[in-house]
């Protein structure tokens, strides 16, 4: 009897067992159906969880003091107002009776792009000629592009630019058809302008082969074709650069689409959103010797590239540097776990919204983890868009085999007898081992190169298309970075090198909107005050936090500005377009006494009185935010209160109240 029911029991156990293998894996397809039905919605999914979730308010948010102190104006620059329209008289408008035509190829990336367009419209007006729309390369070069957008329309609208050009420079498509033979059988004079080049240049070599020819071509490598700083009598030149860069050059409607879409999604639940561009780019990293700031495999590939550099005649420089000199006299890049603390020793809380923008960080995600640690929200375009909405910019293209590596052929066992039979008298030492397989991401990887061979290879047609979708990618992350209520870089172009992406973006913020938060760092007197605290650099003395909040704040004022007019400007015009393209809402009596003093000479020196139709309209804005201030008068107050009492204690050591309570100073 007892062995009779054991035997039930037993039974029952198995029949147990096998209905939770059932249901295991029953689960298992279910759970597998579900995922690959909403793999498209994951990143929608996080974007609700991003937008909602986090920091969630029924109501509006109070912008008081404490508000104000990380995301307000700055009082500073108030009063300065775009203004790029012509202000000479008479403005001439073409005639299509002119000395011929102009076609040229731009090289290089986003910011060498755009500076070049700019540059190639003032200078199609100084010698009275008709431009061709540039042929922007990284785009033609890749194969499979969607056939919708080639070369220029890849990035802007192609029809809005010959409109919005219209009383400054004729523009055409292409050459007549009559041109367009001489050109492919190259019988017009060609000329690679540095970004140096001066007005007494094309007026003196390049005009007088423009009129015997009618066509010259250009093509631009060097991020430009005409100097930044122009003489006075030029001045107009320098607006048409403002116009072309700020109005002019918009980018096709999926680009806008898309950008717009991100931009709602971190303004969600109305909250403000800083952008921070790390700036982490080999060529920049390769330029400046920084090369020691990274390990293993980085510091081999910035090294390969300044070599290069360096034959290529970029770098006048030996090949190996001490990358921290550099790093302390402010040439290479803030670190993101160095932007992190910055941040943190301004005030910026934990779950404040950060956009990470920039195509390329170099280094990848791994020097962005102590950044993640210190702030969780932060996200870039692959975290704020589906795959869809990426696809939809970038068009339909033609799908393009993978890069594999192909192994030898296997020789079969017949082979492999008749070699052995074929090896000598024996005894023979045995055969070698074989070779360790090579796997997969060791010849797929951009880096896999190194370790082989001393050459780096050419591009192969996925990478070529991938330097192309970089392209849209900047796009995205410029637009995204003109609306933030705070941009920091981790690295601005200071007088050396060229454009680059900060310093573009910063020179827009100055012009459409100056007294945005556009932070200005002094990298090398940063980076001296990081290495002062480096043994408690998490828990910092509070004397050391209130010097990184007293530079970051007068970074975007008159500090910021004067820095940009002595370093920036004869580098870059479109990265500091002040006085040219901005006036200002003083009265004239005022702004005379302004100009005087020594203080605000740099911001109002030069400044033309803005017209009463934009006078007017700031006026009526002013009254109703005014208005709107004065509703949170009490609210402030508070606010005020707390503010001193937190300055007051500056002898104390112990951690400031923006600090992570959860980290660790020895982490």
């Amino acid at each position: 009897m007892a062995w009779s029911e054991r035997i039930k029991m037993k039974s029952k156990i198995k029949w147990a067992a096998l209905g939770g293998l059932v249901l295991s894996f029953t689960s298992i397809l279910v759970h597998l159906f579900l995922a690959k039905s909403s793999a498209s919605l994951v990143l929608y999914s996080a974007v609700t969880a991003f937008t909602e979730d986090l920091n969630h308010f029924d109501g509006p948010i109070r912008k008081g003091a404490g508000y104000r102190r990380l995301w307000g104006k700055v009082n500073a620059l108030e009063h300065l107002q775009p203004y790029a329209n012509p202000r000479s008289t008479p403005y001439l408008v073409p005639n299509k009776q002119n000395h011929g035509f102009i076609y040229a190829k731009i090289h290089g990336g986003f910011e060498k792009i755009r500076t070049s367009i700019c540059d190639l419209v003032a200078v199609a007006r100084l010698l009275n000629a008709t431009l061709v729309i540039p042929e922007i390369q990284q785009s033609l070069q890749s194969k499979g592009v969607s056939s919708n957008f080639k070369s220029f329309s890849y990035l802007y609208d192609e029809e809005h630019f010959m409109e919005a050009l219209a009383s400054d420079v004729i523009v055409v498509k292409s050459l007549p058809s009559d041109l367009m033979e001489g050109r492919k059988q190259k019988q017009y004079p060609i000329f690679k302008p540095k970004g140096s080049s001066s007005p007494k240049f094309y007026l003196q070599e390049v005009l007088p082969k423009l009129k015997s020819a009618k066509v010259i071509g250009l093509i631009l490598n060097d991020g430009g074709c005409l100097q930044a700083i122009l003489p006075s009598s030029l001045v107009e030149y320098q607006r048409l650069r403002c116009r072309v860069a700020f109005h002019v050059l918009r980018f096709r409607a999926q680009i806008l689409e898309v950008a717009y879409q991100m931009v709602a999604r971190l303004q969600g639940s109305g909250q403000p959103y800083l952008v921070y561009h790390p700036g982490l780019k080999r060529e920049t990293l390769a330029y400046h010797g920084c090369a020691e700031l990274f390990q293993d495999i980085h510091t081999e590939l910035i090294q390969y590239r300044r070599a290069q550099m360096i034959k290529q005649g970029l770098v006048k420089e030996e090949l190996s540097v001490d990358s921290y000199a550099r790093k302390g006299n402010g040439s290479c890049p803030l670190m993101p776990e160095e932007v992190g603390l910055l941040l943190r020793a301004v005030g910026y809380p934990p779950r404040t919204r950060i956009y990470l923008a920039g195509s390329e960080t170099f280094g990848g995600q791994r020097v962005l983890i102590p950044l993640r640690a210190m702030y969780a929200n932060l996200v870039d375009r692959t975290s704020l868009c589906s795959k869809q909405e990426l696809a939809n910019v970038v068009g339909w293209e033609t799908q393009l085999p993978t890069d594999s590596y192909v192994f030898p052929p296997k020789k079969s066992a017949k082979k492999l007898k008749e070699e052995w039979n074929k090896a000598g008298p024996r005894p023979r030492p045995l055969p070698p081992p074989p070779d360790r397989p090579i796997y997969r991401h060791e010849k797929e990887g951009w880096y896999g190169w190194i370790a082989e061979t001393d050459a780096e290879p050419d591009p192969s047609p996925n990478d070529l298309r991938d330097q192309a979708h970089r392209l849209l990618w900047d796009a995205l992350d410029y637009i995204v970075s003109l609306k933030a209520d705070a941009f920091i870089p981790g690295y601005d172009n200071d007088g050396s090198g060229w454009a680059d992406f900060s310093s573009l973006v910063m020179g827009h913020r100055l012009f459409e909107l100056a007294s945005s938060r556009t932070y200005r760092p002094d990298r090398k007197y940063l980076t001296e005050l990081l290495n002062s605290t480096s043994d408690h650099i998490y828990h910092p003395p509070r004397n050391w936090t209130l010097a990184v909040r007293e530079h970051l704040n007068k970074s975007m004022g008159e500090d910021g500005i004067m820095k940009g007019f002595r370093r920036v400007k004869p580098k870059s015009f479109l990265s500091h377009p002040l006085p040219e393209c901005l006036c200002t809402t003083i009265k004239r009596a005022d702004l005379v006494q302004l100009q005087k003093s020594s203080k605000y000479k740099i911001i109002y020196e030069g400044q033309d009185e803005c017209p009463q139709g934009i006078a007017r309209g700031l006026d009526v804005a002013g009254s109703r935010e005014s208005s709107d201030d004065d509703a949170e008068t009490q609210e402030d107050e508070i606010d005020t209160d707390i503010l001193e009492s937190d300055q007051n204690n500056q002898a104390e050591t112990i951690p400031s109240m923006e600090q992570d309570e959860e980290m660790d100073p020895d982490d």
